[in-house]
């Protein structure tokens, strides 16, 4: 600003004159353009021609004053200058007729800017604190209160040296947090810039702070613990309820009692579910009724059939059997269709009442599974279909347990028969591999048969399935799977592919809690030699050839 007024040609026109008084009237409308707080006009020899200001109190004396200062100090943009109470930051510009570098100077243009209240406050505003502003031993302005502004209580405000890192003042009985920085480091203007917060005020605002905040905390709780009954009284309890059914269905449950008092949502909801819950009762029932008739036509049909067709065969031979012109051999041959009819119908007969047997009816003793293992396989040799068959087994010495001996050979033949049904004939090769593996009673069937299809494969062990077979009652393996569990273990098909299909029984070894009537057979039973545990023979299970 100082350098666009001091290149007017109005101010080039006045500084040609040298009159004080004719340049104090002349510089005074381009001090009312200039606009500042401070105004001053000075011939090229130094002389002060000229002083506006807006406030009165700076004369012409100071201006001569501190304009000689300044010019010694010419190193600097900005000079202090500070007389009657007022303070002012300089600019000086020197005046030339012409242009700056080959033209005359005329003298010199000086504008300052006041520190006065308005400042002050503007300061205070933005930094949020009290603000205080002295030259040497006075203060020029601050926003104190007045009550504050004593000689004593402003001491530590003037004449000091400034301090950046931040210290206590006391200031009457109020004390701050100051820091203060030097404008000037002039002697004759030492300008001392002081920021000062208060800690009676920063307390108060602390006190009023934790008040409300203890207020609003008090009403908080309560506002939250009516909430919390609300939510608790209107959602989480009927949730709960409706939770708690939920679980009890799923572990089927359908009497659950169930709380729908109400008619918002979750009671809807809940309702809506009573609703389903009987709806899903009838439908299980209904579906179950459906599923014991359709079982029980399955079975009729399956018994009707294998019944009639074991009949059929007796009553043929039978009457074959009456003509007189038979050979002995052709009665023989005649009295064995008879017999296996027999053994057909036998067979399904003791299915049916092994399958319909409860776990209590276990007649446990002592057994060796070697000996159980080969009387079933003596049974199934004796079946004429099988009479032939190749069937190897391998058991560990020794190896016994506490099992139904006749229910476990029951169901070692089961197994034999499905497997001599399932290998070829001419080149079958069916293994029995017997063995204690983690203490515990391991029995694997393999045959080299074509494979268990995939369409029964997932209920292979349901009563009456039976595939491929034309004479089956399809209870073979469910009274295997029966069987054993009785016994505390399970059954399962541990492989199955082209060429190979393994079942395996896995038996506990341990003695079940026995009546007084087993105590003494087994009180009667030698001590037996305890099997060395071995691992499944798996490379015979995977060469169904060798």
């Amino acid at each position: 600003d100082v350098a666009l007024l001091a290149d007017l040609p109005i101010t080039r026109a006045i500084m040609t004159g040298s009159d004080p008084v004719t340049i104090q009237d002349a510089s005074q409308d381009v001090a009312d353009i200039a606009n500042n707080d401070l105004f001053v006009l000075v011939n090229r020899s130094g002389k002060v021609l000229a002083v506006h200001t807006k406030t009165p109190g700076f004369g012409r004396e100071a201006a001569q004053k501190y304009f000689q200062q300044s010019l010694e100090d010419r190193d600097v943009s900005s000079h202090w200058w500070f007389g009657e109470h007022h303070l002012y930051q300089t600019f000086i510009q020197p005046v030339y007729r012409g242009s700056r570098t080959d033209g005359t100077m005329l003298g010199f243009l000086v504008i300052g800017y006041e520190i006065d209240h308005r400042l002050a406050a503007e300061v205070s505003k933005v930094a949020g604190s009290h603000v205080a502003i002295s030259c040497g031993n006075e203060l020029i302005s601050s926003t104190l209160r007045q009550d504050q502004l004593t000689v004593d209580n402003v001491r530590p405000l003037i004449g000091g040296s400034a301090q950046a890192e931040p210290h206590d003042v006391e200031i009457g009985s109020e004390r701050y947090l100051a820091t203060s920085l030097q404008l000037s480091n002039s002697q004759d203007t030492p300008v001392l810039f002081t920021v000062m917060a208060s800690y009676d005020q920063a307390t108060k605002f602390l006190d009023e702070l934790n008040r409300y905040m203890l207020l609003l905390g008090l009403a908080a709780i309560v506002i939250g613990s009516g909430l919390v009954f609300f939510v608790s009284h209107t959602f989480t309890r009927p949730l709960g309820n409706l939770v708690g059914g939920v679980r009890a269905l799923g572990a089927g449950d359908f009497h659950h009692p169930l709380d729908a008092r109400g008619g918002d949502e979750v009671a809807e909801l809940t309702r809506a579910f009573d609703r389903m819950r009987a709806s899903l009762l009838k439908s299980q029932q209904d579906l179950l009724e459906s599923e014991q008739l359709a079982t029980i036509g399955r079975m009729a049909s399956s018994i009707s059939h294998d019944l009639r067709h074991s009949l059929a065969a007796i009553v043929a031979n039978s009457e074959f059997l009456v003509d007189s012109h038979l050979t002995p051999a052709q009665r023989e041959e005649l009295y064995q269709e008879v017999r296996i009819g027999v053994n057909l119908m036998t067979d399904l007969i003791d299915s049916l009442l092994e399958f319909a047997r409860t776990r209590e009816s276990l007649n446990l003793a002592y057994s060796d599974v070697s000996e159980t293992i080969h009387r079933a396989l003596q049974a199934v040799r004796l079946h004429p279909r099988y009479s032939g068959r190749n069937i190897e087994v391998s058991c560990t010495p020794h190896l016994s347990g506490c099992f139904d001996q006749r229910k476990l050979e029951r169901a070692l033949y089961n197994l034999l028969l499905n497997a001599c049904d399932a290998a070829p004939v001419d080149h079958g090769m069916i293994r029995v591999i017997a063995a204690e593996v983690a203490g515990a009673i391991t029995v694997s069937v393999a045959d080299n048969g074509p494979g268990i299809a995939h369409s029964i494969r997932d209920r292979i062990f349901h009563p009456f399935v039976n595939f491929g077979k034309e004479n089956g009652t399809g209870l073979g393996l469910a009274v295997v799977q029966k069987i054993v569990q009785d016994h505390g273990g399970e059954v399962s098909v541990q492989r199955t592919a082209e060429g190979m299909t393994v079942f395996r029984m896995f038996l506990p070894s341990r003695v079940p809690q026995l009546s007084s009537e087993l105590a003494e057979t087994r009180a009667m039973t030698p001590p037996l030699v305890p099997a060395q545990r071995v691992e499944a023979n798996q490379n015979l299970l995977s060469h169904p050839g060798s």
